[in-house]
């Protein structure tokens, strides 16, 4: 190819061409993004220098963060015993319980650029994040049309949980695969959406949630088109691969293939109760107990999620976002453990924020703005306050 010359647009792949014919609104988007959450991590770094503590390092050291990085640094193989499981009443923490895919990229990064894993794995959150955003804008326009699309995009910047997604935390990767997939199955492109779900399936326990969503296409092909479609069986059989394969690779190694990952979870304190757990917190909150904030306010986020799947499954929302996000809720809801971090755990489960971007949509644009301003702020005062303020984990 002669240089200067540009390949037409029909001989690049569709995955290309469809990246191609979006740039414009994909750099709006984008920049929405960029505004909500840059203006975040820069009042998270002034309140991290008045607090008296390392900007850098609160992005790259909080709660889960230094357990990828251990990971990045010296492999698999690092157990904690708390003071309490001494005695058997407490927790036994392995780092077989968070998956490859995150710490593989940040050793991969910090051996080409200076500075270690830890930046790396900011780095890794923030690309990752902007990737994630062009992918649900390209949803929501899909669905919506392109002013929801760029509604949903600024809404989701400013979930009160979204500092994570500046974080060296997984939310953002997995946010950015599930968000891309959930794009290829709205334009039919089931095994390009089952590679994604492969990869989403590494990055943490929830990613089963992407498989489950080309699972769930792939069945609906199949009643339609009966079993004359190769494709669609081998896209449900390469989606859950990822995850399964992570899950009995950590039970062979404890001897217990099928049990032995769920064995290293429940050492944590995390397992499914079907909500029970969270009912019995949540009844807490409601009854007036003494409890922090961030609990308080994780029983109103999820209150807040269950009526808004609501509303998103009475709206006639395409099958692949109601099986996704149904997961998510389900994994999240139905978990034991770790009640404060759900939230986080639903970051990426952003079209719940479907029929809020609809009704926005129809709103004057200046309304919009300051709606989302509004919970920017909202937002950023939060996101201080889960950092340097909440002794409970994120």
């Amino acid at each position: 190819m002669a240089t200067g010359s540009r390949t037409p647009a029909t001989a690049l792949p569709p995955p290309l061409r469809a990246v191609r014919a979006a740039a414009p609104a994909a750099v709006v988007a984008l920049g929405v993004f960029a505004a909500v959450r840059g203006a975040g991590v820069l009042v998270l770094a002034c309140g991290s220098w008045w607090a008296g503590r390392d900007p850098l390092r609160v992005l790259g050291h909080s709660w889960d963060s230094d357990w990828y990085l251990g990971i990045a640094a010296r492999g698999y193989g690092r157990t904690v015993m708390t003071p309490e499981a001494l005695t058997g009443t407490g927790p036994v923490q392995s780092d077989s319980a968070f998956f490859p895919l995150y710490p593989l990229l940040m050793r991969v990064v910090s051996a080409v650029l200076p500075g270690g894993p830890a930046p790396a794995g900011v780095l890794i959150a923030w690309v990752s994040a902007g990737v994630a955003a062009v992918g649900v804008y390209r949803v929501g326009e899909r669905v919506l049309g392109p002013r929801a699309g760029l509604l949903l995009v600024g809404l989701w910047a400013a979930l009160p949980h979204a500092v994570v997604l500046t974080l060296a935390y997984t939310e953002a990767l997995l946010a950015a695969l599930a968000a891309w997939a959930l794009y290829a199955l709205l334009r039919g492109r089931l095994l390009w959406a089952a590679g994604l779900a492969v990869l989403a399936g590494l990055t943490r326990p929830t990613g089963i949630a992407v498989a489950a969503a080309v699972c769930a296409v792939a069945v609906h092909a199949l009643v339609a088109r009966g079993a004359r479609a190769p494709g669609v069986w081998a896209a449900a059989l390469l989606a859950p691969a990822g995850w399964t394969a992570y899950v009995l690779a950590v039970g062979i190694r404890a001897r217990d293939p099928l049990g032995g990952y769920f064995a290293v979870q429940e050492r944590w304190g995390s397992r499914f109760d079907f909500g029970v757990g969270a009912l019995r917190t949540a009844e807490g909150v409601l009854t007036g107990g003494h409890v922090p904030l961030a609990t308080t306010v994780t029983v109103v986020l999820l209150a807040a999620a269950g009526l808004l799947a609501a509303l998103l499954a009475l709206d006639r929302t395409p099958l692949p976002l109601l099986a996704y996000t149904g997961i998510l809720l389900l994994m999240t809801f139905g978990g034991a453990g770790f009640f404060e971090s759900k939230p986080r755990f639903l970051l990426p489960a952003f079209p719940l924020l479907l029929p809020l971007a609809a009704v926005m949509a129809r709103a004057r644009p200046r309304t919009a703005v300051v709606v989302t301003a509004a919970l920017a702020g909202l937002s950023y005062g939060y996101g201080l306050y889960l950092l340097l303020v909440a002794r409970v984990p994120l």
